[in-house]
């Protein structure tokens, strides 16, 4: 979902992002709470994963969203939605104006944070019902809409949220401490061999692959794939000249075609077509990595 953020309402544009870490212990399991509000500027967008679970609390028209870079089953979110763990992009398709505020976990934060387990929504959007709070957050944000300043909504929205978020926050996990310590050890290096990450924790690689599967919802093997590709598109200056072969080298692609491949999974498209939709669909402030405009289909569609 959208949380290319500005840290205010640009002069300029409609659309109104916000975006806020969280604070204190929520940090830990929250990466960021968002909020969006206005007319896309395009009728679809691809969004690239992040390894999280993100929640959506729509109130304003309905948001479509289709897993699998479009080949999943499309849910039409009028309330809300949980899109689970994935490998893939996400194609968001706004059915008229946006009006949304949402959370975006951490790796580890799916349980913590939002009190369900992630590795059942692996590659599915499902609706945000699952999350305790949803109903009555949702309801104190649309009557300060309806009660107060219309202004005020989106810093209302995000206070909110983080509120319920550290009110409902549950760390009894026990394998908590050590996912975490196998992200921190992907995020560093990608390419570190789970067996040896297995040897490091002096568990079996079987073991850590459960362990790690319930607490964030996919395999450690697949969440260093999305963070090699996290790290490489965050690399990438799309109003400038990319130095695709240093990157990839950098990263431990050295192949090309395997570059191109692994690229466009987690895309949706080329590396080529990445830079050109950036540079093109958006302006410097609004460009956050992992977000493909379609370029082709107008506002609405």
């Amino acid at each position: 979902m959208p949380c290319r953020d500005t840290g205010a309402v640009a002069a300029d544009t409609a659309f109104d992002y916000r975006q806020v870490e969280p604070a204190g212990r929520l940090r830990r399991y929250v990466e960021s709470i968002w909020y969006a509000k206005g007319m896309s500027d395009f009728g679809s967008e691809r969004i690239a994963p992040t390894g999280s679970t993100v929640l959506g609390i729509v109130l304003g028209d309905a948001l479509i969203q289709t897993p699998g870079g479009g080949a999943g089953e499309p849910y039409e979110a009028t309330e809300g939605f949980i899109i689970g763990p994935h490998d893939e992009p996400i194609i968001n398709v706004p059915t008229g104006f946006t009006h949304c505020v949402g959370i975006v976990t951490t790796a580890i934060g799916a349980r913590a944070a939002l009190g369900f387990s992630p590795a059942p929504l692996r590659g599915r959007v499902v609706p945000a019902t699952a999350w305790p709070a949803f109903v009555r957050v949702r309801g104190g944000i649309l009557d300060a809409g309806r009660d107060g300043d219309p202004g005020a909504v989106g810093g209302i929205a995000l206070a909110n949220v983080e509120t319920a978020l550290a009110a409902g926050l549950d760390e009894s996990e026990p394998a908590l401490n050590r996912c975490e310590h196998v992200v921190g050890l992907l995020e560093r290096n990608p390419a570190t061999p789970i067996a040896d990450i297995a040897d490091i924790l002096g568990i079996s690689h079987g073991h850590l692959d459960r362990e790690f599967r319930r607490v964030v919802g996919i395999g450690p093997r697949t969440l260093s794939r999305v963070l090699r590709l996290r790290r490489l598109i965050a690399s990438i200056d799309v109003y400038g000249t990319v130095a695709w072969t240093d990157l990839a080298a950098e990263l431990g692609w050295f192949d090309q075609a395997h570059l191109i491949r692994d690229f466009k999974r987690f895309t949706g498209v080329t590396p080529t077509q990445y830079v050109h939709a950036q540079s093109v669909g958006y302006r410097p402030a609004e460009a956050e990595p992992g977000f493909v405009p379609d370029l082709t289909r107008p506002t609405g569609v």
